[in-house]
């Protein structure tokens, strides 16, 4: 995999070639002081917050009491920078996608932080909703800092400009979403995408689902790509029709799922699941998914999760936590 793969499948190099086969989107530059502020190892405080916590009122005098402030004018007062200009234009683009969007950088999306928003979802409706997830995601972070990270070519880092994507929210079943391998303009694998989870529906319907996905390649997708190597994942809705999500990089930056890496690259064509070959002499790619519910797995993410204490301590959302905590931190100052 070479670096010039990985600038292939940035957002704003494929979307306008299969605008009218994938879901709305509007793409914004990101501001290098916006970028700056994503990339701020600094406690996490979300600018543009129209609601901060509200804090209960304390149950008796005595506790009333221990909640003391400090208005020591040497304390530090944590203020969210404000990008007025750049919250406009988000908030523009979001009401002309209806109103709710889905967010990424130029490749990821901030799948390893749904947790920590209000709705645990990526659907955002602001700016700050999108600092949010933005802030707590190392997917996010990779996109800033290491997006060449396993290519082999030794050329310099190109320069990126860094870009907010917004896509329309669409509700997607994730028993309906697949990721498709191409090799040599060929379509040589296709996996379940939220493969930890076992679906009655498409151990039915693989056949009908893999032709599915063929026509949609060979009609859409094949010799259009910028590269013969690729990865791209797609939507089957419930009539059937096929609608492309995203690109990735062929190589180890991206998920193989139910495949391995090794078996992709190798010079030994997959199997094909099914007998058919197309008009062109090509034969059907390999079909995986989970095929009973004695695989299900957990979800990959959830190693990114921080325990409820943690969440509420950055959120602010229990100031008892908080209290306790400030106390704790006094009383280990005060032994040392």
């Amino acid at each position: 995999m070479k670096k010039e793969h990985v600038l292939h499948c940035q957002f704003s190099a494929w979307y306008p070639l299969f605008r009218g086969v994938t879901i709305k989107s509007v793409i914004l530059p990101l501001p290098q002081n916006v970028k700056d502020y994503l990339l701020d190892d600094g406690t996490l405080v979300v600018s543009g917050r129209d609601d901060p916590p509200t804090r209960s009122q304390p149950d008796t005098d005595d506790e009333a009491e221990e909640i003391q402030w400090s208005d020591d004018e040497n304390t530090a007062t944590l203020t969210a920078p404000e990008f007025p200009e750049f919250d406009t234009k988000v908030q523009e683009a979001i009401n002309s996608l209806g109103g709710s969007v889905f967010p990424k950088l130029n490749w990821s999306a901030p799948r390893d932080a749904y947790w920590i928003a209000m709705n645990s979802s990526l659907k955002c409706q602001s700016l700050s909703d999108i600092f949010l997830l933005f802030k707590s995601s190392d997917f996010i972070t990779h996109d800033f800092t290491q997006p060449f990270i396993h290519c082999t070519d030794d050329s310099p880092d190109p320069f990126i400009e860094y870009e907010l994507v917004l896509r329309k929210w669409c509700e997607l079943i994730p028993g309906a979403e697949f990721r498709c391998f191409v090799k040599e303009n060929k379509l040589i694998g296709i996996s379940q995408r939220d493969y930890t989870q076992y679906y009655d529906h498409i151990s039915k319907q693989k056949e009908d689902i893999c032709r599915g996905i063929q026509d949609f390649f060979k009609k859409h997708i094949q010799y259009k790509f910028l590269d013969e190597d690729f990865v791209f994942d797609i939507y089957r809705d419930s009539r059937g029709k096929v609608w492309l999500i995203d690109f990735n990089p062929f190589g180890e930056v991206t998920d193989s799922l139910l495949f391995t890496w090794e078996e992709l690259t190798s010079e030994n064509n997959l199997n094909g699941d099914f007998s058919e070959v197309d008009a062109q002499g090509q034969d059907s790619p390999a079909f995986r998914c989970t095929n009973s519910e004695v695989t299900v797995q957990p979800s990959p993410y959830l190693s990114y999760r921080l325990p409820k204490d943690f969440v509420d301590l950055s959120t602010g959302e229990d100031a008892y936590k908080l209290i306790d905590f400030l106390k704790l931190k006094r009383n280990q100052q005060e032994d040392d």
